[in-house]
């Protein structure tokens, strides 16, 4: 028979004439693709069109060689599973004579074969290979052996391919057992990578949990153990019933579709569901819609994709789990142990004693967790049992949610010493969260489109607890030492993980989510029999979880009207312990990349100074006058200890504001003090740096007379550093000189760390004072790749000081080179004294705060002032955008 496409070779630009081929190929299955419709029957054909050109390709380059050797689809090519642009890999199969050095001109021939699929643009994945080196390759790594589990012959030697099944089967190397347990310890590194969540919001087709390599995993190692032809074979041999497999099929169909629409959007073989591809697959898989909200369509979206991996994540952990009972421990290993009336063991896995326990007694879907929890050798629950859960979660109804008896079980699962994060997540797993707590429903699954949540909002959810969990555990004390601290005083941790549970369980919903969830939390609570206080605590933290949080990065906490402020908003030490822990808990399960040394040394003091003030009593307030006398008086016995005599304090304070010493730590009065001390009016402007402070960030401290725009060209200067500037405080002395002082971090989120760098930053501030201009150069920030992708408008906002003292002026935008420097000079421009600004850039999102006041340092109230300013920062901003 000749072969397909043979005429081809004879056309002078037959090169050409195959690439033409390629192309019209791909586009006709571009035609053909709907992404409403199974794609089996694409990925298929294009398998078989690559076929024919390979088969053509090998006979003409091969010749009369051509049947001496094997030409060998591997890996998905090798299953028949070819998208748009997956890898094309092919093994050259040769005879075990060919080790002997007898080349006969084969290797030119392979040469020319493997060149003209290059020149065409195919980019094969290629090996050549005799049995022999094929077999030594496959045991020694198993990656190899698991390509070599669904190879396919695509023409040439028959022989030869039998030959290399036959010497790679479970009868000569890798039995069964050994592969599987080789299999599961990949999936386990693989897992570990994702950080062991599926749910990220950029997650990989693919390889992530939950993902099409999980899919693959049971088809490897249930082929290879029933020299299997097809997964519907789980069936017959008692693995699933045929619904169960018509899910798995079904979520593999979604997964092949999503998977082949990237394909096709990126032109490669593109398998991650990064930002920049969403919105636009939403769009083709009917998400979209005139009546979507901004962001709604791509939430949608990957809300459906996110219960399909967490349907495949579950039908993967049943499988592996009765995979491992008949391939590993036999039937010795599967003898049953009774655990209670209603359940036995059975390696190590709990299983329900018959189909009809949870009809019999409804209360044992939540009974069975507190078992787990309770039996630390029980390692999950049976495959068999997994499946009756989910069978029969009807059962978890209104009369049951408000059964005192099902209430008890739930807080006796939280009240419990260990696995309260493992036996939820099972939980969420497993839908018995979502069916018994309905509000849960609404949030699994669900994916926040912005820059600061990275996880769905139920796993989000879930990483909280599990924080919360490690701050009470000796052996996970280290990460944590003062959560861990405070923790100890908690009386009912249960208290905290119900605020945990419930913090973001009203997000998706029209309204402040934080107030609906303390409305939900609150509710839950008086059913679950928590007294009034217990209730009315746990609301409170659901209502109040953003609070601490807020206070720290936005609020100048050196300030102890503020702190006084936010005393009296939590009330108590006990409140106030509770929401601490919280609070770290959400940020640090937010966004790994959120949590850094600046923000927790921010919440620790924010902490101590509240602590201190509930402790003396709200009705005693600490007045400004002791405050300023404290920090005098210790700064001053400081300073005589390091050889500074009274008159040398006296005069070098003799100009700084009452404000200065309420407003700095004695550490950092004492490191000004001595500086300014010895400063030579030559050495201005003088600048320090503090490389490690208190905060967790470098500190630094420029002392230069008041002329020009300081605080521009610091800012400028700064930002051209690639340094994140966290906090600014800015002052001005009585003689006119101005004391500017920066918390920042390098841009990785950690301190300075080299003497040179130190040294760098100085020099370069100082020249920038000096000359009064920002040496330009390429600016070392960049903006992030997801960022591009959440346009943020600018908003300026002015907003009462509750203190009286300033005009707050909030400004959200997207953070770029120089932002601070703009405000700055629209300020000068203005006429405003800057005293402070809180500074919170995540992503490409600037929110920050400055603390202003007229050249009288008075607030500015007067509309059409603060009208003028805002025009002044708007155009500022705008022109440089």
């Amino acid at each position: 028979m000749k072969p397909l496409y043979s005429e081809l070779f004879d056309q002078p630009d037959h090169l050409q004439q195959f690439k033409l081929l390629l192309k019209h190929n791909e586009a006709e299955l571009k035609q053909k693709f709907d992404p409403h419709q199974s794609v089996s029957a694409l990925i298929k054909e294009r398998s078989d069109f690559i076929d024919n050109l390979l088969s053509s390709a090998w006979r003409h380059f091969l010749g009369i060689k051509a049947a001496r050797f094997a030409l060998i689809a591997v890996g998905g090519y090798g299953r028949r599973e070819l998208f748009p642009y997956s890898d094309i890999d092919i093994l050259v199969m040769l005879d075990n004579g060919e080790e002997d050095g007898d080349d006969s001109g084969y290797q030119e021939d392979l040469g020319n074969f493997f060149t003209f699929l290059w020149d065409i643009s195919l980019k094969p994945g290629q090996s050549v290979r005799t049995i022999s080196e094929c077999v030594a390759e496959a045991i020694k790594n198993q990656t190899v052996m698991t390509s070599l589990t669904e190879i396919r012959l695509i023409t040439g030697n028959p022989d030869l391919f039998d030959e290399l099944k036959e010497q790679t089967s479970p009868d000569h190397i890798w039995p069964s057992d050994l592969f599987f347990q080789a299999k599961m310890a990949e999936q386990e590194q693989r897992y570990a990578k994702a950080h062991n969540t599926a749910y990220n919001l950029e997650p990989n087709v693919k390889e992530g949990p939950g993902g099409l390599r999980d899919m693959q995993v049971i088809a490897w190692v249930f082929k290879r153990h029933y020299h299997s032809s097809t997964l519907k074979e789980l069936i017959k041999y008692n693995f699933m019933p045929e619904s169960e497999y018509n899910e798995l099929i079904a979520a593999r169909e979604v997964l092949w579709r999503i998977r082949y629409a990237l394909h096709l959007l990126t032109q490669r073989g593109e398998d991650r569901l990064i930002f920049d591809y969403q919105r636009d697959l939403a769009q083709q898989f009917g998400f979209s819609g005139a009546d979507q909200q901004y962001n709604q369509d791509v939430e949608r979206f990957m809300q459906f994709y996110f219960k399909t991996v967490q349907g495949l994540e579950r039908l993967n952990e049943m499988l592996l789990q009765l995979f491992n009972e008949r391939f590993v421990c036999g039937e010795t290993g599967c003898r049953p142990t009774d655990i209670s009336e209603d359940f036995v063991a059975i390696n190590g896995y709990l299983e329900a004693v018959d189909e009809d326990v949870f009809t019999r007694n409804p209360l044992l879907l939540l009974k069975i967790f507190l078992i787990l929890q309770q039996n630390t050798s029980l390692s999950g629950i049976r495959a068999t049992t997994i499946r009756l859960i989910r069978k029969n979660l009807h059962l978890m109804d209104d009369a049951f949610r408000t059964d005192k008896a099902a209430n008890q079980l739930f807080i006796e699962l939280l009240r419990q010493p260990r696995g309260i994060t493992t036996q939820l997540k099972r939980m969420n797993r497993y839908g018995v969260l979502a069916a018994y707590l309905p509000s849960f429903a609404n949030i699994v699954a669900r994916m926040q489109y912005d820059l600061f949540h990275i996880y769905t909002v139920d796993e989000h959810t879930l990483f909280v607890i599990r924080n919360l969990r490690r701050f009470s555990i000796e052996a996970h004390c280290n990460e944590m030492p003062f959560c861990h601290k405070v923790f100890l005083q908690i009386q009912k941790p249960e208290l905290l993980y119900l605020g945990g549970l419930f913090h973001d369980i009203a997000k998706g919903r029209n309204g402040d989510h934080s107030t609906i969830g303390e409305d939900i939390a609150y509710q839950f609570c008086l059913q679950h029999g928590l007294s009034n206080h217990d209730s009315k605590l746990t609301a409170w933290l659901v209502r109040n979880h953003l609070m601490m949080s807020m206070t720290a990065q936005r609020k100048d906490i050196s300030d102890i009207d503020v702190i006084h402020e936010f005393a009296q908003l939590v009330g108590s030490i006990e409140y106030l312990n509770y929401l601490y822990l919280l609070t770290v808990a959400d940020i640090r399960a937010t966004n790994p990349e959120l949590w850094n040394s600046w923000k927790d040394v921010l919440l620790k003091e924010l902490y101590n100074k509240t602590h201190s003030v509930l402790h003396k009593g709200l009705q005693n307030p600490v007045t400004l006058a002791e405050r300023l006398a404290e920090n005098k008086a210790e700064a001053k016995d400081e300073l005589r200890q390091l050889g500074l005599c009274e008159s040398v304090i006296d005069k070098t304070w003799h100009n700084l504001s009452d404000d200065y010493f309420l407003r700095y730590a004695t550490d950092e009065i004492v490191w000004h003090t001595r500086a300014i001390a010895y400063a030579d009016p030559a050495d201005l402007p003088l600048v320090l740096l503090e490389p490690h402070t208190q905060r967790g960030s470098a500190e630094i401290f420029v002392y230069t007379e008041n002329c020009g725009p300081i605080f521009s060209l610091c800012t400028a200067t700064l930002d051209q550093l690639g340094l994140t500037i966290l906090d600014a405080r800015i002052m001005t002395t009585l003689n006119d000189y101005t004391l500017n002082s920066f918390q920042v971090l390098e841009q990785s989120g950690e301190p300075i760390q080299d003497h040179y760098r130190e040294e760098h930053i100085r020099t370069a501030l100082q020249t920038s004072l000096r000359k009064q201009e920002v040496k330009k150069h390429k600016n070392l920030h960049r903006q992030s790749r997801q960022a591009r992708h959440f346009p943020i408008p600018t908003r300026i906002q002015f907003l009462d000081d509750p203190l009286g003292r300033h005009t707050v002026i909030e400004l959200v935008t997207t953070d770029r080179a120089g932002l601070l420097s703009q405000i700055g000079q629209a300020f000068i421009k203005q006429h405003i004294n800057l005293h402070s600004a809180k500074i919170t850039t995540i992503g490409s999102r600037a929110e920050d705060l400055f603390y202003v006041t007229d050249p009288q340092n008075q607030p500015i109230t007067d509309p059409v002032r603060q009208q003028h300013i805002y025009n002044e920062m708007a155009a500022m901003l705008e022109a440089e955008h």
